[in-house]
């Protein structure tokens, strides 16, 4: 039953406490674990600054990205470690802001066994990981036993540091994983065998913990509850786990979905909203069978508070985990609370500046929120002095530089020569599996009311009309680079912008002209008949089937036995690039296959190191290599031209030849691929400096 004081708030369930016996959290919303780079080093201020900003955003409970009880237990050499008093004493800055504002925060103890990027990782048996090229020693007895005593050690730290608790990692393949898996776990001991031996490492962890640390702190245990690996667990074993830590002291149990090394994407822009809600759901039931009380926390794609709410409405959990929609608004929260939930940031869930950064070894931001982890750097302060400044162009970087501005106080018109707003994002959206970007306009459009810039659409804008303004932004995108193809005045010859934004008919044999994102989205688009009519992303049960995504109650692991079930493509698609190699080798690093199977499902021919002869009636004639060999008709009805852009800069080039200064961020700095990440930032920054 939700709370009587959060039943007038339009989120009662969300917004309601949770009684954890010696404690109490005053929402259910539990800030997920992310690994953000600011939890390296000596100085951990500005990790202090980011956390202090989600707690005043109204945050239940924080939890701290991973912090390593050992040196065997780092990500790579050198990473964040909590292991002795000195090391507590640097965490009280985290700590300290975090309950000034209110909020309550565990630290999550992160053992990455053999998926350490490192030669010191260890595991239950010799056994390389496919991420990682470090094989592990495999641990002796002792040497179990010593990594259990580093996890209770790190938890008692913690309580030194002032954290409310710690969140036991247990899931994503872990090294906790890595002793439950017959596929990892070879061992012969009294760590290895029956289930009933592999599972002691996590209740030895579970229970000597709550020993160690009193029964006032809380626990948090992160269950793996469908691994998607083969050798994964059955939903018997998962269940007993579960069960068995709950009763063994974990205060709140939160779900994991998948192993790093799993080929199901789990929480890309392209997987349902919510899409695993129903295996905490299953574990719910179980525990009620049980009359097990622990609370369960749901994840993965749960970015609006309608979602939330319907959730723990529905009894799905008791509690929901968001991880990356706290980088995108750390207001979220508050703002949901006050009825103002159409001024959320919503996370569209592209990874790009998130987890693609973090695998690269860069601080982790957000593509929609720059100054997520950038606290400290990326301050909008009120202007000192009011100006009037034009902002040509209403796409992602000419938006985000006006709202900006008009809110520090400036008097901003923004101009565009379309009818409405969003540049570029109004063909992404287009894109089945990118439906999220309805969100990243609604929130602009949003914006643009709430901070008052002045909008002009329909309106191509001359040098002319900006003689008025004190400082000018030119926004103005990029346009399609011409790929100089002879014969490609031909009919059957489309842009991109013609498929994706004027819908022009494509015939059902298609080559695509270049492989980079934008040829990767239109291709997307064009097997799927009705573009995003036929989406998965919107249909879980065709996504479950698609990615092979079962109960794992049903095969262990969840992982399906049968052959995935795709709809055939509704055309036939040819994918070609200039240069040699893997095609889309330049999309995201964390979500790059996801984009290349997805197009394999749909048997899109990808084919790389071509010269593109001529467009002729016959279709598209290429050549392979540098000496043009082998010339070879792709038979097609349309051909549609992908091959990059450039940036569109013709009013800045006409300002600066009078003599005139302008700011030119975004695509009309630098085309490259469609980066709206660094076209926002870009806009960000110089909205704080103006």
């Amino acid at each position: 039953m939700p709370h009587p004081t959060a039943a007038a708030s339009p989120y009662p369930h969300l917004l309601a406490p949770l009684d954890l016996g010696f404690t109490s959290l005053k929402n259910r919303v539990l800030m997920g674990s992310m690994h953000t780079g600011l939890e390296e080093g000596r100085d951990l201020t500005r990790l202090a600054a980011y956390f202090r900003e989600r707690a005043e955003g109204g945050v239940g409970l924080i939890v701290t990205g991973g912090f390593a009880p050992n040196m065997a237990g780092w990500t790579k050499p050198f990473a964040g470690t909590l292991s002795t008093s000195g090391a507590a004493k640097r965490h009280r800055v985290v700590t300290d802001a975090v309950h000034q504002a209110g909020g309550k925060i565990a630290l999550q103890i992160l053992h990455t066994g053999r998926y350490g990027y490192h030669p010191m990782a260890v595991a239950p048996s010799r056994l390389k990981s496919p991420i990682s090229p470090f094989k592990p020693f495999a641990l002796s007895a002792r040497g179990v036993e010593r990594q259990i005593r580093a996890f209770v050690n790190c938890a008692a730290k913690a309580r030194e540091a002032g954290y409310d608790g710690v969140e036991i990692m247990g899931s994503e393949g872990y090294f906790i994983n890595q002793f439950l898996s017959l596929a990892t776990n070879q061992r012969e001991d009294e760590w290895g065998g029956d289930y009933s031996n592999r599972m002691r490492l996590p209740l030895e962890i579970v229970q000597r913990t709550r020993e160690a640390v009193g029964k006032d702190f809380i626990i948090v245990y992160r269950l793996s509850m469908i691994d998607l690996v083969p050798g994964g667990s059955s939903w018997d074993e998962v269940v007993q786990l579960g069960k068995a830590v709950a009763r063994g002291g974990a205060s709140i149990i939160n779900t994991g979905i998948g192993w790093h090394e799993a080929r199901v994407p789990t929480i890309a822009t392209s997987v349902p909203r919510a899409a695993f809600a129903w295996v905490t759901q299953k574990m719910k039931t179980e525990f009620a069978a049980s009359d097990i009380t622990t609370p369960l926390v749901t994840s993965n794609r749960i970015n609006t508070p309608e979602v939330a709410e319907q959730l723990l409405a529905d009894g799905m959990a008791d509690m929901v985990s968001l991880a990356r929609p706290l980088l995108a608004d750390a207001g979220f929260v508050k703002k949901a609370a006050q009825g103002q939930s159409d001024l959320i940031n919503t996370c569209i869930a592209c990874n790009q500046a998130c987890l693609d950064h973090v695998f690269v070894n860069k601080t982790a931001s957000c593509l929609v929120n720059p100054r997520a982890c950038r606290e400290t750097e990326l301050v909008y302060r009120p202007a000192v002095k009011a100006r009037r400044i034009a902002v040509v162009g209403a796409g992602p970087s000419g938006l985000t530089a006006a709202t900006l501005l008009a809110e520090r106080g400036h008097t901003v018109s923004l101009f565009d020569a379309a009818s409405e707003i969003g540049g570029q994002l109004n063909m992404a959206r287009q894109v089945p599996g990118k439906e999220e970007f309805d969100e990243m306009l609604r929130y602009f459009r949003r914006r643009v009311e709430t901070t008052g810039v002045e909008l002009h659409l329909g309106q191509e804008v001359q040098t002319s009309a900006l003689n008025g303004f004190d400082e000018v932004v030119i926004a103005t995108g990029v346009s399609p680079r011409d790929p100089k193809i002879p014969g490609q005045d031909h009919p059957k010859v489309l842009s991109y912008i013609e498929v994706l934004r004027e819908h022009k008919p494509v015939g059902q044999r298609v080559a695509i002209v270049g492989a980079g994102g934008i040829g990767f989205d239109v291709a997307e688009y064009l097997v799927h008949e009705g573009g995003r009519e036929q989406s998965t992303t919107l249909n879980l049960p065709a996504w479950q089937a698609e990615w092979g995504v079962t109960d794992p109650a049903l095969a262990a692991g969840g992982l399906a036995t049968a052959a995935p079930e795709v709809s055939p493509p509704a055309r036939q698609v040819t994918l070609l690039q200039r240069k040699a190699g893997k095609l889309g080798a330049g999309l995201g690093k964390t979500t790059g296959w996801i984009h290349r199977t997805a197009l394999k499902h749909k048997h899109v021919k990808m084919i790389g190191g071509v010269n593109y002869e001529r467009i002729g009636e016959e279709g598209l004639l290429v050549s392979y290599g540098e000496k043009r060999e082998n010339p070879t008709w792709i038979p097609c009805d349309n051909v549609v031209l992908c091959a990059g852009q450039l940036p569109l800069r013709t009013l800045a080039d006409e300002l600066a030849s009078q003599g005139k200064t302008a700011h030119v961020i975004g695509g009309a700095l630098e085309a490259g691929e469609l980066d709206a990440k660094r076209a926002i930032d870009q806009a960000a920054r110089l909205a704080a400096s103006l």
